[in-house]
């Protein structure tokens, strides 16, 4: 199936079919892994040097718990999903069309598919280990009746990028088919004036509808709105624990280093000690060295001298002798 909306490749550079692999791969990702993943992806791209890519990863939204669900039904039920948007194919144009049979058989299809296929979403959300709520579920619901309401959201989860759910326009119809026009054989009457208190409380019901049905839209957006703010306080928040994390690994580093560079600094102390002790000796050592030379060379002319005298009175002695 050819995917639309969500899905667009661009054209800008050789990259561009890369980031769109990497961002369907995170809107696959489960909600809670999501904005780490996507800042792995964001770094490995400006490592690589891919700046706009790694704007673009980087300003991916982490989808509600419900519009992941509703994703992980497109992407893992092609079939299903390629059925169920042609009938909402089918089921707007019956709308356009006041087509009361196929309107009417259409509706109830509706009604048994949106049911069957958020069963099933839920179902894969389970076996993905992240069960959904009733309330996660209704929210499926509600995508799903927008997908079949409304091309544009029909494109959008076709695209399998949601990021929040998506809500039916109110003026879709809930599943009853239109009532056919009567049938008349002659020009209809011209209606009866109505008494002026009752023309006043047509309008003031007319006015009361109108009013319940902005506040009604109001409300809808409203809650949109909130869900959107949600998900991006969701997302600040992990960012946030993230950036706490690594500000406590960067402390957990720098106190190691300054343990290193407390003992580095102390064994260098110590090995200065041990310099400044074998200066020292040394220069101890060469005035040792220097006296025990002075002695030897005095010690020797000392020598030569006795041995001169020695020398002198062993001759005179021998004159001596020879007198006799």
């Amino acid at each position: 199936m050819q995917r639309k909306g969500g899905r667009r490749r661009e054209t800008g550079g050789p990259d561009a079919g890369g980031v769109e692999q990497v961002l369907d791969e995170l809107y696959g990702t489960p909600p809670s892994a999501f904005v780490p993943h996507r800042e792995e992806r964001a770094a490995a791209a400006r490592t690589a040097g891919r700046k706009e890519d790694a704007r673009r990863i980087h300003a991916a939204r982490r989808p509600t718990l419900a519009a992941w669900a509703a994703n992980l039904l497109t992407r893992s039920r092609p079939e299903e999903t390629r059925r169920f948007l042609e009938l909402g194919q089918a089921l707007r144009e019956a709308h356009r069309t006041l087509d009361a049979a196929g309107l009417k058989e259409l509706s109830a299809q509706r009604r048994r598919i949106v049911a069957a296929l958020s069963r099933q979403a839920a179902q894969l959300a389970g076996e993905a280990g992240h069960p959904l709520s009733q309330a996660a579920q209704r929210e499926v619901e509600s995508t799903l009746r927008a997908v079949l309401a409304d091309p544009d959201a029909a494109n959008q989860w076709a695209g399998g990028r949601l990021v929040v759910s998506l809500t039916p326009p109110s003026d879709f119809p809930s599943g009853t088919a239109p009532a056919e026009p009567a049938r008349t054989a002659g020009p209809e009457p011209a209606p009866r004036p109505k008494p002026p208190r009752t023309a006043a409380r047509t309008r003031a019901k007319d006015e009361l509808a109108e009013r319940r049905r902005r506040r009604r839209e109001e409300l809808e957006r409203a809650e949109r709105e909130a869900e959107r703010a949600a998900g991006h306080l969701r997302d600040a928040r992990a960012e946030q624990t993230g950036a706490q994390e690594s500000l406590h690994r960067a402390d957990d580093e720098l106190d190691r280093i300054r343990e290193t560079v407390a003992a580095a600094e102390g064994k260098l102390r110590e090995t200065r000690e041990d310099l400044d002790r074998a200066e020292r000796e040394r220069r101890v050592a060469r005035e040792r060295h220097r006296t025990a030379a002075d002695a030897v060379a005095g010690a020797e002319r000392e020598a030569r001298a006795s041995a001169r005298r020695l020398d002198r009175l062993a001759g005179r002695d021998g004159s001596y002798g020879s007198s006799d």
